[in-house]
């Protein structure tokens, strides 16, 4: 007897999701008094959609190098930037940037150090004051907004440049060693800030740190680089559902399957920092 044949219909798997930004074969070379400085070579990274990347490595390594050439700021020497699959061309509002020292400006209040890129982008008034109160509430600055850099501690400055960060509404948040200058009890605070505002906003992060613990605390996945010439040597992926998200990082700190994943981490960094 012939048997008929199974006519079901069978679906296709769908295509892999188009990365959000995309680094293809980047490298980049500095010359220098004492000749040519190769600080990344053949970098590859894909961030998805509303995905935290987090990317730790030794000193010198090329971490801000590479957020430098993500955000549009240093040109590569070799390789391709994405946004959306297409070129990404030069920095612009798609693309936000907080850097380790806050980079305010020093004559204008929290206020309008905030609304500083909703004017160059010509926004109206009424919609700037209606996005600055927004961040002021989100960031707790509210009581603030008067306020003078010089007169704000060194968190309330980084605060002020989240918000100013984010009140453009970029697609793309890029973080190079935002909490580096800030003393360890600021800094704890902060990290479970952005830890509450990434479940909150989803945000598309290229966070860059020297910090194995924060990278683990705060990354969807983990980028390990290797010593100069920096190359991505290892991604760790961490799953949302992670047992520690959403604690505050002492209680974090103190889950066993957040240790494992920082120790097989800090081992990857470590070996690079001690190999010949």
């Amino acid at each position: 007897m012939i048997e008929r044949a199974d006519t079901r219909s069978v679906v296709p798997d769908a295509p892999p999701a188009l990365p959000k930004m995309e680094l293809r074969g980047v490298s980049k070379k500095f010359q220098t008094r004492r000749g040519e400085v190769v600080a990344l070579t053949e970098c590859d990274l894909a961030i998805q959609k509303a995905e935290f990347v987090t990317v730790v490595g030794p000193s010198g390594c090329g971490k801000s190098t590479l957020m430098m050439i993500a955000a549009g700021l240093t040109e590569p020497s070799t390789g391709d930037i994405l946004v959306d699959g297409r070129p990404a061309g030069a920095p612009g509002p798609k693309r936000s940037v907080v850097f380790q020292r806050f980079a305010l400006f020093p004559s204008e209040t929290a206020a309008q150090n905030i609304e500083f890129g909703l004017r160059v982008a010509g926004i109206d008034k009424a919609e700037r004051e209606t996005r600055v109160q927004e961040q002021l509430a989100l960031m707790g600055l509210e009581q603030f907004r008067h306020a003078y850099p010089s007169e704000l501690s060194g968190g309330m400055q980084q605060r002020v440049a989240i918000a100013r960060a984010l009140v453009v509404r970029p697609e793309i948040l890029l973080m190079d060693e935002p909490f580096g200058a800030l003393d360890a009890q600021t800094r704890t605070v902060l990290q479970e800030e952005v830890s509450r505002l990434r479940r909150q906003m989803n945000y598309t992060v290229l966070f860059i740190t020297h910090s194995v613990e924060e990278a683990v605390y705060l990354g969807d996945r983990v980028v390990v680089m290797s010593r100069r010439p920096g190359r991505i040597k290892a991604e760790i992926a961490i799953p949302r559902d992670a047992a520690w998200r959403g604690r505050e990082i002492e209680d974090a700190g103190n889950h066993r399957d957040f240790n494992e994943v920082r120790r097989h981490i800090w081992e990857l960094v470590r070996s690079e920092i001690v190999r010949e």
